[in-house]
């Protein structure tokens, strides 16, 4: 088979390729190394990439594993890349920071685990911002990973490494993590899938604290709604170590053939009655993309949040000073940390030294409250829909918006605020492409919520929609120049 044939195959025909042996493990390897070092030293999507020897030693022994018996699962022989906060047995863990460039992992974190049972190969890490803070992908041991549609501006992030790699054909699939629409965002900008699972879902771990911490989630992120679904499947599944992990069997997470968006109950949110400021174009691209829904059957009506977004914003803010202080001290007790950490970090950490036990509670009753108000929405609706992102992707050595339509933004991640409503409720929350820019350049992603547990509902609705939009999803990315 033609190596670019190879490497523009989806997650599920490369499996079936691999089984029927149409490919040998090796074959898939040599395709996927040649477009990594022909396409990676632009796009800068892959960093801390293993030797090639290495690589095709794996690949064939996952040929002979095949030649004695059968695959591991789904992932068998399959390029995967991991987000740069995950750990990888003996590769650096590093987060974007000088300071943790020698971090070498000595195991596997548990969905990489998961992942290397179900066959995948590990070829290296994907780029991300300095400490997974704010959604644009720089930082200063790797530099900045430009967006794949266009080269001057950013894509996304924190997983903007996994979406340009996924969008540009060096891995077939790819993992990520979501705090404040690090999956969602990418995907959004680099016009592919990414899924925030719900709550628990899939376990993190090790990590230090496993009671608390529990707004950053691990996930997938795919060209099409089957891979993530079978991503998110390898993925998901309770664990003892991780105490808050959802137990009970796992869904099957696969949506059908005839999955449709007939008779859907779906909730427009828009910018919340003019509380989000939003960039001219995007609230209209993304009502156009709920309008094909509407007209295949289902049932689109604007709605209101129906609660203070001010007052979720306060108490978002201190949930995540506490939840970022705590990394960010870590990483100072390392010599000359302060001088060489991003200020966005130091920001982080210093707001928080005067937060009380007292704030914390009162900023948890809010979210309390929030997640209780939505249970109420949803018994109207099936799903909310905001866009994914407030901004058009902008220019690339811009390190966050100052402003958005003549609005000043008062933090450097004010600008992503429509990302914090699902991770508030541990709610489920899938980007979709949703379409372009009026330049033509550059990807806007719809973002739909789902239900407490809803992983496989949302999944399904979005199979529906994918189903309607082929010829806008067949679009395909420039090759870097």
């Amino acid at each position: 088979m033609n190596p670019e044939t190879l490497t523009d195959l989806d997650a599920h025909a490369l499996a079936h390729a691999i089984r029927q042996r149409a490919v040998s493990c090796r074959e898939v390897m040599q395709a996927s190394l040649a477009r990594i070092h022909r396409l990676n030293p632009r796009c800068n999507a892959i960093v801390n990439l293993r030797p090639d020897d290495a690589l095709l030693a794996e690949a064939d022994a996952r040929d002979a594993e095949l030649a004695r018996g059968g695959p591991r699962g789904f992932l068998h022989g399959m390029p995967q890349a991991i987000k740069d906060t995950a750990q990888v047995a003996g590769l650096p863990t590093t987060w974007g920071s000088p300071l943790l460039a020698g971090n070498v992992a000595a195991q596997d974190s548990l969905y990489v685990a998961r992942m290397k049972a179900a066959g995948c190969i590990v070829v290296g890490k994907t780029n991300m911002p300095e400490f997974g803070l704010g959604s644009h992908t720089y930082n200063p041991l790797f530099g900045a990973t430009p967006n794949a549609w266009d080269a001057d501006v950013s894509a996304g992030g924190s997983s903007g490494g996994a979406a340009v790699a996924l969008a540009q054909r060096l891995l077939p699939l790819a993992d990520g993590s979501d705090f404040m629409g690090s999956l969602r965002n990418p995907a959004g900008w680099n016009h592919v899938f990414g899924l925030r699972p719900s709550q628990g879902r899939v376990p993190g771990w090790p990590r230090p604290d496993l009671w608390v911490a529990q707004l950053g989630t691990d996930g997938p992120m795919a060209r099409t709604v089957r891979d993530l679904a079978a991503l998110l499947q390898v993925q998901a599944g309770y664990d003892a170590r991780a105490p808050l992990s959802l137990a009970g069997p796992v869904p099957d997470f696969m949506p059908g053939p005839a999955a449709e968006v007939r008779g859907l109950r779906i909730a427009w949110l828009g910018d919340l009655g003019g509380h989000l400021a939003v960039e001219p174009g995007i609230l209209p691209l993304c009502e156009a993309a709920l309008a094909r829904m509407q007209a295949a059957g289902a049932h689109v009506e604007g709605a209101a949040l129906g609660f203070p977004a001010a007052m979720l914003w306060d108490a978002w803010l201190v949930w995540r000073r506490a939840l970022t202080a705590a990394g960010v001290a870590a990483a100072l007790k390392l010599p000359g940390a302060r001088d060489r950490i991003k200020p966005e970090a130091l920001w982080e950490h210093d707001q928080a030294q005067g937060l009380s036990f007292e704030h914390f509670m009162q900023a948890s009753q809010v979210r309390s409250s929030f997640h209780q108000h939505l249970l109420g929405l949803f018994e109207r609706f099936d799903v909310l829909a905001l866009p994914v992102a407030q901004v058009w992707p902008f220019p690339i050595e811009q390190h966050w918006p100052r402003e958005i339509a003549g609005r000043r933004m008062d933090t450097y991640h004010r600008w992503m605020e429509v990302t914090l409503y699902a991770t508030f409720a541990g709610l489920p929350a899938l980007s979709v492409p949703a379409g372009f820019h009026a330049n033509g350049r550059w990807p806007m992603g719809l973002q739909l919520i789902g239900r407490p547990q809803g992983d496989a509902e949302l999944l399904r609705l979005a199979a529906g929609y994918e189903a309607l939009v082929g010829e806008m999803l067949a679009r395909r990315p420039p090759a870097p120049d």
